[in-house]
């Protein structure tokens, strides 16, 4: 497991305060994004969370759950909790809906919020993460995440993919959105998870078919020096993605950009 001994010494305390409340209901307890992905850094990461519970939770246990995980009873070592809480039937579902019992974000710098139905605009990230989930999720408890989460069809991801990668053009932090862009890419265009900089290390090599490697580059940079990035440039790169996975999603390999020559 990554993360330091604070980190695990906090998923401890998580996961005995959540069996302590959903008891037998309690099928699983897991760890996804950049923490399972060997991406986590402290300050800049959150900890994904997702429980799994047999059946739907009535609205009092979803409210003594938020109350006992939220920061100020359970301060969180990284820069927030997410922890979102799915039924078994919906954790392996061969679909990309929300499903979620709970949505709840928290930490010393994470806005709170506790979501009990999704979003209309930020229904994609719960399939993408149950997706990593099953791949790299780490089991704190329970079965191994592959028994849990479902394998849905990449052909059915690949929309969802695109749909994350307009909330970031219409919004997002422009690194993260060309980090992001390349973790989507690569995942289409081989069926892998991994994490951000791996994806942008991925797709700086000849193979991947990026037409401005400087950009990702940058991105890559802009992690550690908090440096803007050029929105036009990041859009255009967005809106070259954006059509390469369309183009998978109509029914035909992708046509890879060729890479510019040098002067």
């Amino acid at each position: 497991m990554t993360g330091t001994a604070e980190e695990r010494a906090y998923l401890h305390d998580l996961v005995e305060r959540l069996r302590g409340l959903l008891e037998e209901k309690l099928v699983g307890v897991y760890v996804g994004g950049s923490y399972a992905l060997e991406d986590y850094e402290r300050g800049r990461s959150d900890l994904d969370v997702a429980a799994v519970v047999e059946t739907p939770l009535p609205p009092a246990t979803k409210a003594k759950v938020v109350a006992a995980v939220r920061h100020e009873a359970l301060p969180c070592p990284a820069c927030g909790l997410e922890l979102v809480v799915y039924t078994a039937g919906a954790a392996a579902a061969r679909a990309t809906q929300a499903a979620f019992e709970l949505n709840l974000n928290t930490g010393a710098t994470m806005l709170f919020r506790a979501d009990t139905e999704p979003v209309a605009s930020e229904l994609h990230w719960f399939a993408i993460d149950r997706s990593i989930l099953r791949s790299h999720g780490i089991g704190l408890v329970g079965p191994p995440a592959k028994d849990v989460f479902a394998s849905v069809p990449a052909s059915a991801l690949r929309p969802v993919l695109a749909e994350a990668l307009r909330w970031y053009r219409d919004g997002g932090r422009r690194d993260d959105a060309v980090l992001n862009a390349c973790r989507s890419l690569r995942f289409a265009d081989e069926g892998v998870w991994s994490s951000k900089a791996a994806a942008a290390r991925w797709a700086l090599g000849a193979t991947a078919g990026i037409d401005d490697p400087r950009l990702v580059a940058e991105a890559l940079e802009a992690r550690a020096t908090g440096a803007e990035l050029d929105s036009r440039r990041v859009d255009a790169f967005l809106a070259r993605v954006l059509a390469r996975l369309t183009r998978r999603d109509a029914g035909g390999r992708p046509r890879r950009a060729p890479r510019p020559r040098p002067r």
